[in-house]
């Protein structure tokens, strides 16, 4: 268990410092020029060329990667160009936001998708079985602002159930939180259905029937809890997406997260905002993988720890 343990903290190390390599990289052969964003369009070469010099930006590739490096094994994510605050405050300053609207769509799309996979399986080639699937596809398929939008002008302008923006209640957060969940839940149903068809094959579920045992109780008790097992790393994933991967609806709804936030750094070329926030998403990535991994054994005895 604490050898396994160490290996997967080794890994997520490496992992995390591959991704900041090749972001670093990324962003430092972009064409655009983050100096020119913040000298303006009237400024003299040679107040470009002092920012330039003042921000360590005329220094070779590794030089400044392996200084930005050096400040991130100490806890420092860098000062944004534009705004002049340290990323890491600003970060913080959104999360509650985009955590809110995490946990809001997790919920939802666990909801909506666990529920269609389940029905879609039971009902197993009927013309319910073919709705559900075919409403899964159109979810997965449906781009986040088209379904915001959507969302919007029927439950918020047409209905009036809803605030059309914002942030601060529960009724600000059904709607962005349905947005997110649209896509997931198809992914999520078809995950189930083919999951939940594989353990109602197995000899147990059989065993279980034959002592006649209520159709509901072995779906809930038996084979519930086993098809549910792959979700568990899907769950993982899309804690670490959905930390820097809701940048459109929050825009859509207003929604001060760390989504719009990188949304803004992007548009004004601000690098320690872009690599703060992928740094924050990926590692969130990563510690939803090794936190799925850590609770499946516990939740079936049988997976152990390699």
């Amino acid at each position: 268990m604490i050898a396994y343990l160490g290996r997967r903290l080794i890994q997520s190390a490496l992992i995390l410092l591959g991704i900041s390599l090749i972001t670093f990289a990324l962003l430092y052969l972009l064409p655009a020029d983050p100096v020119r964003q913040i000298a303006g369009r009237s400024a003299t070469p040679a107040t470009v060329e002092s920012i330039r010099r003042q921000l360590g930006l005329d220094q070779p590739f590794l030089v400044q990667y392996g200084r930005y490096l050096w400040n991130l094994l100490q806890g420092d994510l860098g000062r944004s160009y534009i705004q002049r605050s340290e990323v890491a405050q600003l970060i913080v300053a959104r999360l509650p936001a985009t955590l809110l609207l995490m946990l809001g769509a997790i919920v939802c799309e666990l909801l909506i998708g666990l529920t269609m996979g389940v029905v879609a399986a039971v009902r197993r080639g009927t013309k319910t079985d073919q709705s559900l699937m075919v409403a899964s596809f159109i979810g997965v398929s449906a781009p986040q602002f088209v379904v915001g939008l959507l969302l919007l002008y029927v439950f918020a302008v047409r209905l009036s159930w809803f605030p059309i923006g914002g942030y601060g209640t529960f009724s600000h957060l059904v709607l962005p939180s349905l947005t997110v969940a649209v896509m997931s839940s198809g992914w999520y149903a078809r995950m189930m259905r083919s999951s939940m068809i594989d353990v109602l094959r197995q000899d147990y579920i059989r065993t279980a029937r034959a002592k006649g045992l209520a159709r509901m109780t072995v779906l809930i008790r038996h084979a519930l809890p086993n098809a549910i097992l792959p979700i568990i790393a899907m769950v993982g994933i899309d804690i670490g997406i959905l930390m820097g991967g809701i940048v459109v609806v929050e825009s859509v709804f207003g929604w001060p997260g760390i989504g719009q936030l990188v949304w803004q750094a992007i548009q004004r070329v601000d690098i320690p905002i872009i690599m703060g926030v992928t740094l924050v998403s990926a590692f969130a990535i990563v510690l939803g993988n090794f936190l799925a991994d850590v609770v499946a054994p516990f939740i079936d005895p049988r997976i152990k720890l390699r």
